[in-house]
Order: C-alpha cells, then sequence, then structure tokens
C-alpha cells in the first residue's frame, strides 16, 4: 500500500523530542573470585618478606634405646625467607567543566560516574595481575615494578604439558613459569595435583578455572550431585553447571574465573595466600590547568604466598 500524497511524517517532522533511557547498562563482570576469598594485609614497603618453614620428614625408624644419652645433635634448618614488590596500577580521567554542568541522561555528574568506573576496572586489573604468569619485577626509575603472579611461585605440585617447565624460585620469583605444550584437562589430572597438595600437607579448598575447562570440569565422574527444592506449582530448573568436586582429600569448590589465563587451572587454598596492599584504591585531584577536572586513581598493591606448596596448578590446558 501506498501513503496519501503530502501526507506529513515523522520522517519530516522538526522538533521530535529525543527518547533517551535513563539507564545506563553495563554487562562488564566485576566479580574477583581470587582476591575476594583469599586474606587481605597491609604492607610497609615495596618489597615485603615472610618467613616459611616445615618438619622434618616422618621416620618410622625412630627408635633409641632406653636410658641412651644424647651424643651428637642434629643440624638445625633455618627458615626460608621470601618476598615479593608490590605493583602500582593507575586509572586516569579528565572531564571538560562543561561536561559536567550539562544535562545528562543516566548521571548527574560524569567525573562521579567515571570514578565508579575506574574503581571497577582497577579490580579488574589487580585480579588479572594477581594470575599473571609473571616474574616479580624490582623496578627503577624506566622500568615498573611488578609483582610476582601465583604461577611464578608454584613449584611443589604442579603438572604441565610437554616442553613446560617450573618457575624459578629462590627467596624471589625471578623468572616466569615456562608454557608447554597443551593438552586436554582430564580428572586423572586435576586428582594427581590435589593428591600432591594433600601430601604436601595443605587443604584444597578451590578449583579455580576458565570458561572453557569449567565446562571440562563440570563432566568430571567426582562432581557432586546437586539437588534443588521446587516449590509446589513451579517448574524444575535444569542445573547445568558443577560446582563441587569430591575428591579422595576433601571437597573442592569449583570456581571459574574471566580473569585468569583459560590454560591455567589453580588449585587454591584460599588460608595460605594474600593480598598485600601498600595504599589502597585512592583518587587523586591533579593540578587544574584548564577548564576541565583531572583526577588519578590507583592502588599499589602485590601477592602474598604464605606457603606455595599449599597450592598447586594442571598448567598447559588446551583452551577450545
Amino acid at each position: 500500500m501506498a501513503i496519501v500524497a503530502n501526507t506529513f511524517t515523522r520522517y519530516s517532522a522538526i522538533g521530535i523530542r529525543e527518547d533517551l533511557s535513563n539507564v545506563i547498562y553495563n554487562i562488564s563482570p566485576e566479580e574477583t573470585p581470587f582476591i575476594s576469598n583469599i586474606g587481605r594485609e597491609s604492607v610497609k614497603n615495596t618489597y615485603f618478606e615472610w618467613q616459611t618453614d616445615s618438619l622434618a620428614a616422618a621416620s618410622a625408624a625412630n627408635a633409641a634405646l632406653e636410658g641412651d644419652d644424647v651424643s651428637s645433635f642434629a643440624a638445625v634448618n633455618p627458615t626460608s625467607r621470601v618476598g615479593n614488590y608490590t605493583q602500582i596500577s593507575t586509572k586516569n580521567v579528565v572531564i571538560s567543566g562543561t561536561l559536567e554542568s550539562v544535562d545528562k541522561a543516566g548521571r548527574r555528574s560524569e567525573l562521579t560516574y567515571q570514578l565508579a568506573k575506574l574503581g571497577s576496572e582497577l579490580k579488574r586489573d589487580m585480579e588479572a595481575a594477581l594470575l599473571a604468569n609473571q616474574a616479580a619485577v624490582a623496578g627503577n626509575t624506566t622500568t615498573a615494578r611488578r609483582t610476582a603472579g601465583l604461577p611464578a611461585w608454584l613449584t611443589s605440585n604442579t603438572s604441565f604439558g610437554s616442553g613446560g617447565a617450573n618457575p624459578t624460585v629462590g627467596s624471589t620469583p625471578t623468572a616466569a613459569r615456562t608454557d608447554g605444550t597443551q593438552r586436554a584437562f582430564t580428572e586423572t589430572l586435576l586428582k594427581n595435583v590435589i593428591q600432591s597438595v594433600w601430601t604436601q600437607g595443605g587443604t584444597p579448598k578451590m578449583l579455580m578455572v576458565g570458561p572453557f575447562n569449567k565446562t571440562v570440569a563440570s563432566g568430571f565422574t567426582g562432581i557432586a550431585t546437586r539437588f534443588r527444592d521446587v516449590p509446589a506449582g513451579q517448574q524444575a530448573q535444569i542445573v547445568g553447571a558443577a560446582d563441587v568436586y569430591v575428591s579422595d582429600f576433601g571437597t573442592v569448590n569449583i570456581v571459574p574465573n574471566r580473569f585468569q589465563r583459560d590454560r591455567d587451572a589453580f588449585i587454591v587454598d584460599p588460608d595460605y595466600a594474600s593480598l598485600a596492599v601498600l595504599r589502597p584504591i585512592q583518587q587523586m585531584e591533579l593540578a587544574k590547568t584548564g577548564d576541565a577536572e583531572k583526577r588519578l586513581m590507583l592502588v599499589e598493591y602485590g601477592l602474598k604466598v604464605n606457603s606455595q606448596a599449599a597450592h598447586g596448578i594442571v598448567a598447559d590446558l588446551t583452551t577450545s
């Protein structure tokens, strides 16, 4: 059909008001499972240290004569002193005076809105840095300090593909772990590392994986059966994800993490890791040099791994 000639339509009219929603939709994820589960403590230096120790191996041959005298003494093993560096992460924004003053949809103050976004972005950056395969960097006037990420600490309970290798860890991780040939994530690989963690004295509590390997882990036979109460008159829900893995050495929660490498699967005891904070997230008002507001948001932090033997990694996993 055709419209009548000279019909005045919306396409020709002038002065039609816009219809712009007063809500800003943002689906970018803000969950930081690692930071949210581990501890948090304050540090007072850019290089922070702690001590680790372990007991001698148990011996069934430890038997002594009745009334025997002690003629020699065993050597005492000193504690190990390890440390990590803090890392500075920043975000900045400059908002013109005019933009701050005009009437805007979805927010009254552009500056306040942007600062809230930057705070969430910094949390995501922190999560990614703590789980990155990066070595500690002391830094200098031309090189930024970096905190050693979790993969660079783990040497005792590890499983990696052909060509892979554990990182170099002395008092501080000086090299990242070496990536190997990727292979499929299997329940056998997971069980071996969980057993290793338990044998070392750890208590595996959380399996942290990327999105692809979360779906793989959901197919393992050790996944706990889940039941859900269905109120009368309502349809049952289909549960398509596994949250709990029941191992021979305890129950392990499976947690997906968007900000880690999908090729890594971490077995974590959150009681033996902490976010070390030198300067918490804060904003600074920068010098005003014109008709604009300038802000710098920063945080200075590092990763403290109380005992690397409390954790494990199944590395070099396929991601598709």
